[in-house]
């Protein structure tokens, strides 16, 4: 599968006639040294969760090299307003930085909500609820046509379509998928589903019973799940799985986990003492690009 990148890049939203940015072309006398006590938060950043132990790595490093990638802002009055590397900026509070590079631009706020989403879309992907709120607050601030939007950030409609829907789940199922417990998958197959009460009481079954997205889109069809698919296995204690046909305690563990990591239901099957699989369930393309980039560690 060919991986499509989200989003046209600082560069091309910018355009060249507006100072298009590329970090990696910049030179020094592009730059100015920002007191970081004088930057203040972009506020029009959709990402809310940030990784503690990621920004403290950052930390170490920015500790170590200093910082070979400026942040860029603009300015207000007489301060500064970040309008992207924002985890570059709290990696330098917490390294205890004085001043870091910066390259101030002449940015209006439509422009920099813009660049706040492209910048997380293609870089750290944020969760979906988190899209879905960046989406709708662009539109109802700004106007135009979620086509339109979607234009401009290089998605495809229905993809902002489907992730505004999921603010039409309540509130329990929202929480649910910014805290991984499912995934968009699930939160969009619960959507089929006519009123609130049915979609909590769903909600509950996939809880409860661990369902996977396919036997959730099953159950908003049908009203049941389709029953998991089994193997005659001929060593189970080395598979696995107990003499029950149940999978041990340790393969549970781990695919709740990664599960957790990945933000998708993932598979382990168990084929003999070394050999096996690890499936790793995704819905869209947005699913697809997230998960490769965790494998990675981008």
């Amino acid at each position: 599968m060919n991986k499509r990148r989200l989003g046209r890049g600082l560069e091309s939203l910018l355009g060249r006639d507006e100072g298009g940015f590329d970090p990696g072309s910049v030179d020094a006398s592009d730059l100015t040294f920002v007191a970081i006590n004088l930057i203040d938060p972009n506020p029009f950043q959709p990402r809310r969760q940030f990784d503690s132990a990621e920004i403290a790595a950052l930390a170490d490093s920015l500790r170590q090299h200093g910082m070979l990638q400026p942040v860029l802002v603009r300015a207000v009055n007489d301060r500064y307003q970040l309008v992207a590397g924002e985890r570059r900026l709290r990696a330098s509070i917490e390294a205890q930085l004085h001043e870091i590079p910066a390259r101030v631009m002449d940015l209006d706020d439509q422009r920099v909500s813009e660049l706040a989403m492209v910048e997380n879309l293609q870089r750290e992907d944020l969760n979906a609820l988190e899209k879905a709120v960046a989406f709708r607050d662009y539109l109802n601030n700004y106007g135009g046509t979620q086509e339109e939007l979607a234009s401009r950030l290089g998605l495809d409609r229905s993809t902002v379509s489907n992730l505004i829907r999921l603010l039409d789940l309540p509130e329990e199922i929202q929480d649910a998928v910014r805290n991984k417990k499912i995934s968009q998958g699930h939160a969009r197959a619960i959507l089929g589903l006519p009123d609130a009460d049915s979609q909590i009481g769903a909600f509950q079954r996939i809880i409860a019973e661990n369902l996977s997205v396919r036997q959730t889109e099953a159950l908003v069809a049908t009203g049941e799940p389709t029953p998991a698919r089994t193997r005659i296995r001929k060593d189970p204690a080395e598979q696995g799985v107990t003499s029950g046909g149940g999978k041990m305690p340790h393969v549970l563990e781990l695919e709740k986990h990664l599960h957790t990591r990945f933000g998708t239901p993932v598979l382990i099957r168990v084929k003999s003492r070394d050999r096996g699989q690890i499936v790793i369930d995704f819905n869209s393309q947005e699913e697809f690009d997230r998960v490769t980039t965790l494998i990675r560690g981008e």
